[in-house]
């Protein structure tokens, strides 16, 4: 059934730094992410080619697959002329079958134009408070459309929202959009080099930056109209771009005030190169290649494939004796920039050249012989070479012991791998060349490009992490900020305790250009070091640069950096800048900090990590009280859903139904290669045989959010989304059973008190879990009252006397009982609401003209949310306790007659020992077994 998907365990998506290491015998000098081992990786790399297998392999037969059975269903079109924010005519005849097609049509466009999703109409509702409700979607990237991990985003944080916002309180979700930086102009260049034939080089910035606009323009507008289609009930007159005008002043703010108080610095350091996008890149854009040995890999700019997974090894003589020192590494071209050699200062083998120095072949320079417990022994031949311009550990290596770095100029121009063969031949000539060998190792990966990273020496700025770090730790220890589920809270402080600090340059074209300027002094004849200054305009930075060296402002040249900012600078702002900070708005005032911060559990330390860390640094407040993390959705095959392997699914299609053709086309429109498409072509054909069937936005926000979100990562399956569009047409045709003439009355009946008494125990638990954000035990309770109690039982009891009225008392018990369904019908539709947006208020417009008294005007959506102290009155346990044995007989019975039919010979009545009403019992003849029906 639909409430018991299938699901996959957990596991962490956050990826720490990756490190390119030249020698492989040095311990890390602190832990490290547990994602970044060589064994995390080197698994997830054999599972991934074990699905890859799978799909290309297993028969298309489980029985999973063979109970996705669908037939293509009527569509009923809503064709009332309705202009776009006019309430829709619900006074139209009531279709005999549930259509997404139908109830979707024209709700959205009134609720928007109404203003039902802007706090302004706070006051608007039946049962306003003072306490407000407030948070930010997390900004897609304007690099594509959303996916099915956006689409559970929305589900989860919409269902609050609504939630929250019939409970009464002032509600503001902000809707927006990340401009992404090095994705979006990684994208936008593949797109002029395929449509016009040229490189970002071939144009000037201004004119680049015209073509990504352009590209904005149409993904942002694509976004927003999925995010519609998804029901998201977003304050749209809030919409925030992080390119925007506003936003762009907030970033320039938090840099100048940043730098002011020396927590962001220029200085030299490693970075994340990618030769081919000729940035550095952060962290979380660099992936983990497992390789088992010496493989060919194709790389970017150059025609042939390159060798990895290769140990090379060579010797350094030692200087005034005949010694020499063996290492060992997997890019020989970086020893040009060697500075040193280390072994352990406890290795017997090295004992007698402690202090001595080695002869550099190439440079005839001495390097010294270093020893440092980092060093494993245990390890190749236990000597490392030391090279901290190209490699993270020999970095901290040679600050440790005061070792310059070098740059070396032999074979300059030489591309690298070029140069790798270069180096080995000379070394070869020198007689230093002691052989190669097949050798593991992991290989860091560009995700734009493909390319292999290089950590590279290069001056940047950077953000210094450490104590805000430790604040963001101490907040979470406090319980200032509370992080759901609680076993992140592990990880959260394991990582932070870790920290480095942050290089938040990129040299792109697209973004936040730094505000800071270089500055030119007159008269100067030497080289001096580079001189900066910051500023919120260049004149601000050009008064600054004049009183700091006691010159007139017109005597100063200022150059900007030309580089932009990491897109997770701006986007860590957030919280508060779409708030209009720095200014002190109503907004701000009103709603920062946000209440809640809803998203993927893969963004812990890329965003929500800086967000604390800049909020609490900017704002002198947290810019938020509660963390809730989700899971990700992944394919029927366990894998993460990802515009690289072709496995994204978009939301719409599940929504208006795709055929296979169409879901074939998108990937061959992608940028996978033959493998890959190969592998998402055959997992379509496979997952999707018949295309995907319209199955509406309800039935899939009901089906993200009926999952366990907080711990299992999500395996969504068509036979799941529809299974909730079945409960779609179940509600559909309660409500054509329900309408009918209803006066007031109070239950009088057992089967009227238990009914009753359901409904409020479920309106407890819903009340009771929404506030632990279990939204999948308020789904399984929601859909257990409608199917189980209010259906199966209930229903079919009083169906009877609802069509029965030729005596006074049929009369009587069928007035009755249709008040009590009303009563639980309308009910049941605001406690659905939040998941289901459309079809809830289409059937509760049906429903409203008859409500007794006078009828309340409006949206659901503004109607208050049900509550337990309201209905405690209606609680009957006994009634509950005694038709615990109705309700399995009633599924026995349903069971049974599903598998053989059942008849009435040999009956028998018995009653019920509280109420003495008596069952009839029926014979299975198939099995023997005896079932029995309640009766009035």
């Amino acid at each position: 059934m639909m409430m018991t998907g299938r699901v996959l365990s957990l596991k962490l998506a956050g990826r720490a730094a990756v490190r390119l290491c030249s020698s492989s015998q040095l311990k890390p000098s602190s832990p490290s992410s547990p994602n970044s081992s060589s064994r995390t990786q080197a698994e997830k790399q054999r599972r991934r080619r074990e699905r890859e297998e799978a799909i290309l392999s297993n028969p298309h037969n489980t029985a999973e697959d063979r109970a996705v059975i669908w037939s293509q269903k009527e569509t009923i079109v809503y064709t009332a002329e309705t202009p776009p924010g006019k309430k829709k005519d619900t006074s139209l005849p009531f279709p005999t079958s549930y259509s997404p097609e139908y109830v979707e049509s024209s709700w959205y466009q009134w609720w928007e134009k109404e203003g039902f999703f802007s706090p302004e109409q706070h006051g608007r509702s039946s049962l306003s408070t003072n306490q407000t409700f407030s948070l930010c979607i997390p900004p897609p990237n304007v690099t594509g459309t959303l996916h099915l991990g956006h689409a559970l985003t929305v589900a989860v944080e919409d269902a609050l929202v609504r939630w929250r916002r019939m409970q009464g309180y002032r509600v503001l979700w902000v809707p927006g959009c990340d401009h992404a930086g090095i994705a979006t102009q990684t994208v936008v260049e593949r797109r002029l080099l395929r449509e016009k034939g040229k490189h970002r080089q071939d144009f000037t910035r201004q004119e680049f930056l015209q073509e990504v606009w352009k590209w904005k323009k149409e993904k942002g507008d694509e976004i927003y109209h999925q995010l519609r289609t998804l029901g998201a009930s977003l304050d749209w007159s809030r919409a925030c771009f992080t390119m925007d005008p506003g936003f762009s002043r907030a970033v320039t703010e938090a840099f100048v005030r940043l730098c002011d108080s020396g927590l962001i610095y220029r200085s030299e350091g490693l970075v994340n190169w990618s030769c081919s996008l000729e940035s550095a890149i952060s962290d979380i854009e660099v992936d983990s290649k497992e390789l088992s040995g010496q493989t060919m890999l194709s790389v970017p700019g150059y025609e042939n494939k390159v060798e990895f997974g290769t140990m090379f090894t060579f010797v350094y003589p030692v200087e005034g004796q005949d010694g020499e020192v063996v290492v060992s590494t997997t890019r020989p071209e970086t020893m040009l920039g060697d500075v040193a050699v280390a072994v352990h200062p406890d290795d017997p083998r090295y004992q007698a050249v402690h202090g001595k120095q080695c002869r550099h072949p190439f440079t005839d320079r001495l390097l010294p012989i270093i020893t440092d417990p980092m060093v494993d022994m245990e390890l190749g031949t236990g000597a490392v070479k030391v090279t901290p311009a190209h490699d993270h550990t020999d970095f901290l290596l040679s600050q440790r012991h005061s070792l310059s770095c070098c740059h070396f100029a032999l074979f300059k121009g030489v591309k690298r791998f070029d140069a790798r063969q270069l180096v080995v031949d000379a070394l070869v000539e020198k007689k230093l060349f002691r052989g190669n060998k097949s050798h593991a190792m992991t290989l860091p990966i560009c995700s734009r490009s493909g390319d292999v990273i290089e950590p590279l020496l290069k001056k940047q700025w950077f953000v210094r992490c450490d104590d805000m770090a430790k604040k963001a730790i101490q907040a979470v220890e406090d319980r200032q900020l509370e992080i759901i589920p609680h076993f992140y809270t592990k990880t959260w402080k394991n990582w932070l305790s870790n920290i480095s600090d942050w290089c938040i340059s990129r040299q792109l074209w697209w973004g936040h250009q730094i505000p800071a300027y270089r500055v030119e002094l007159p008269n100067s004849t030497d080289n001096p070091e580079e001189q900066w200054v910051w500023g919120r305009s260049e004149d601000e930075a050009r008064h600054r640069a004049a009183a700091k060296y006691g010159l007139k402002a017109e005597d100063i040249t200022l150059t900007q950096d030309p580089d932009v900012l990491d897109t997770w600078f701006s986007s860590g702002l957030f919280p508060f800048a779409m708030l209009g900070w720095p200014e002190q708005t109503a907004d701000l005032q009103c709603f920062y900090p946000n209440s809640i911060l809803e998203t993927g559990s893969d963004l812990i330390f890329f965003w929500v990590a800086r967000m604390v860390m800049l909020g609490t640094e900017l704002t002198g407040q947290l810019p938020f009280k509660q963390v809730l993390f989700h899971s990700l959705v992944r394919d029927k095959h366990g894998r993460k859903m990802s515009k690289s392997l072709g496995n994204v699914i978009d939301p719409l299609d599940v929504i208006h139904g795709v055929s296979l053709e169409r879901l074939q086309e998108k990937v061959k429109e992608g940028n996978l290669d033959p493998r890959e498409r190969l592998v998402a072509m055959e997992a379509q054909r496979k997952d999707f045989p018949k295309g995907i069937p319209q199955c509406g936005t309800d039935a899939l926000r009901f089906a993200l959010c009926s999952h366990k979100m907080q711990r299992e990562d999500i395996s969504l399956s068509t036979s799941q989304v529809l299974s909730c569009r079945h409960f779609c047409n179940k509600m559909w045709q309660t409500l054509r059973f329900t309408l009918g003439p209803l006066v007031p009355t109070t239950p009088v009946s057992s089967v009227d008190r238990w009914i009753c008494s359901r409904l409020y125990s479920t309106v407890l638990q819903v009340e009771q879990a929404f506030e632990a954000y279990e939204l999948h035990t308020v789904t399984s309770a929601l859909y257990s009252f409608w199917v189980h109690n209010l259906c199966d039982v209930y229903m079919e009891c009083v169906k009877p006397v609802l069509v029965q009225t030729d005596t006074e008392h049929s009369g009587r018990v069928g007035h009755v009982a249709s008040t009590i369904l009303y009563h639980c019908v309308s009910m049941s539709l605001a406690l659905v609401s939040p998941f289901m947006p459309f079809i809830t208020e289409e059937l509760w417009q049906r429903l409203n003209p008859f409500r007794p008294g006078v009828a309340v005007q409006g949206s659901l959506c503004l109607q208050p949310y049900p509550c337990s102290s309201q209905l405690a009155h209606w609680h009957f346990p006994e009634e509950e306790r005694d038709f615990l044995l109705v309700q399995e007989v009633i599924r026995v019975a349903r069971s049974l007659r599903a598998q053989c039919g059942m008849t009435k010979e040999k009956p028998a009545s018995k009653s019920c020992n509280s109420c003495k009403q008596p069952f009839q019992i029926y014979l299975c003849t198939h099995t023997g077994l005896n079932t029995a029906v309640y009766q009035l």
